[in-house]
C-alpha cells in the first residue's frame, strides 16, 4: 500500500481547515508537503508537523506545474477554489499529478467535470469535493437512487452547523451576487437567494430551511443522473429574510475594493469552529428521492461537525487515491470511492426513513 516513494502535497495547508487536513495526515502516519504562498505560516506548520514545505502562488500554470515535479496527488485547500482550482489542475495534468480538492463551488465542480477526458489521457484522477462539502450528501444521494432507479427529483439538506472558518466566508462572499442555484430538468438555473423554503424532518426535529447553491447541485447531477436537485440548508426565519435582503447589497460585491474590504474584515472577524465545538457538534443530513409515480425514498445521516468530518473524509480520500483506488478522470467522491465511503467514517450514521413500495 501506498509504495509509491513520490510525494503528496497539501496546497493551502495554512488556513484553517488545510490545518486541520495536514494534522490529520501526520496522525495518520503520513509526511505531506506542507505548500501555499505566505512562506512564514507554511514554514512553522511544517516545523510543527515535521513535514517538507514548498512556498509558491498559483500565478502561473507552468511555473505551478514545475513546483509539482515528482508529486504523486495534490489536496487543495486554499479557497475560494473559484480563484485556486483552474490553476492547480491545470498544472497537475501537465505534471501528471492526481488532483483532489475541499470545494462546495458548483462551477468548480462542473469545471473539472470538463477536464474528464484529458485526465484520463494523462493518466490522473481529478476528484473536487473531497470535504463535507459534499462528500456525505453526495454519498447519500447515491444511496437514495439505488433505492428508487428512475428518480426524477433529489432534496438534500443538512443543519446543525456551528461557526465557519475565514475561508468559509470568503467563498460565500464571492459567490453572492451570483445567488441561488437549483438543478432543474438537468440543467442548473439561478433563482434568487432563499428561492424555496419548507420544513425538514431532520432526526433531531423539524426545521425550516431555505435553497442554497450548494455543491450537489453539480455534483449529485454526476452522481445519479437525477435531472432535478434541490439542496436547502437549515436556517431560522430571521436568517432567510435577512438573506432576501442581501438582494439590495450583492451588486455592490461585483466591485473589488468593496470585495478587498470585506475580505479584510473576514480575516479579523472569523475564527472558525474552537476546538471544543469540532469535538462536540454533530451534523445532520435529510434526503429524498421522487420519480413520477410519486414513490419515495427517504433517509437521515449523523456525522460529526462539518470541520472535523472535512479533515476526516479528506484523508480518507487522499489514502485511497494515493492506493490507486480512483478511476483517471473526473468523479465526485461516491463514484471514485463507492456510495458506502461516508460509512466508513466514524461517528457516521445511517438511517432508512422510508422505502419505495
Amino acid at each position: 500500500m501506498m509504495s509509491d516513494a513520490r510525494y503528496t502535497m497539501i496546497y493551502g495547508a495554512n488556513g484553517y481547515t488545510g490545518r486541520l487536513i495536514a494534522t490529520e495526515c501526520v496522525r495518520q502516519g503520513l509526511k505531506p508537503t506542507m505548500a501555499g504562498r505566505n512562506r512564514r505560516e507554511i514554514e512553522q506548520l511544517a516545523g510543527e508537523l515535521q513535514c517538507p514545505s514548498r512556498v509558491f502562488a498559483l500565478d502561473d500554470v507552468g511555473a505551478v506545474a514545475r513546483q509539482l515535479e515528482g508529486a504523486k496527488a495534490v489536496l487543495n485547500c486554499a479557497g475560494p477554489f473559484s480563484k485556486t482550482a483552474a490553476t492547480m489542475m491545470e498544472a497537475c495534468l501537465r505534471a501528471k499529478v492526481h488532483y483532489l480538492d475541499i470545494t462546495g463551488e458548483i462551477d468548480v465542480i462542473e469545471a473539472a467535470a470538463t477536464l474528464d477526458e484529458r485526465a484520463k489521457q494523462e493518466g490522473i484522477a481529478i476528484v473536487p469535493a473531497v470535504g463535507f462539502d459534499v462528500v456525505p450528501s453526495d454519498c447519500l444521494a447515491a444511496m437514495l437512487a439505488e433505492k428508487l432507479p428512475g428518480a426524477t427529483t433529489l432534496l438534500l439538506a443538512f443543519g446543525g452547523g456551528a461557526s465557519i472558518s475565514p475561508g468559509t466566508a470568503k467563498t460565500a462572499l464571492e459567490s453572492m451576487p451570483g445567488g441561488g442555484r437549483v438543478r432543474i430538468d438537468g440543467e442548473i438555473r439561478r433563482v434568487p437567494p432563499a428561492w424555496k423554503t419548507r420544513e425538514i424532518p431532520f432526526r433531531g426535529g423539524p426545521q425550516l430551511a431555505e435553497t442554497i447553491p450548494w455543491g450537489d447541485v453539480a455534483s449529485a447531477w454526476h452522481s445519479t443522473g437525477i435531472a432535478n436537485i434541490e439542496v436547502y440548508a437549515a436556517a431560522s426565519p430571521a436568517l432567510v429574510r435577512q438573506q432576501r435582503r442581501l438582494l439590495r447589497i450583492a451588486p455592490l460585491l461585483r466591485f473589488s475594493l468593496f470585495r478587498r474590504l470585506a475580505a479584510w474584515y473576514i480575516e479579523r472577524t472569523i475564527r472558525g469552529p474552537s476546538a471544543g465545538q469540532r469535538a462536540q457538534g454533530r451534523t445532520e443530513f435529510w434526503g429524498q428521492v421522487s420519480d413520477a409515480r410519486g414513490r419515495i425514498a427517504e433517509a437521515t445521516l449523523e456525522t460529526p461537525e462539518g470541520y472535523a468530518l472535512t479533515s476526516l473524509t479528506a484523508v480518507a480520500c487522499l489514502r485511497r487515491v494515493l492506493d490507486g483506488a480512483a478511476p483517471n478522470g473526473f468523479s465526485t467522491p461516491s463514484r471514485a470511492f463507492g456510495k458506502e465511503l461516508i460509512l466508513s467514517i466514524p461517528g457516521v450514521d445511517l438511517r432508512w426513513e422510508r422505502l419505495p413500495e
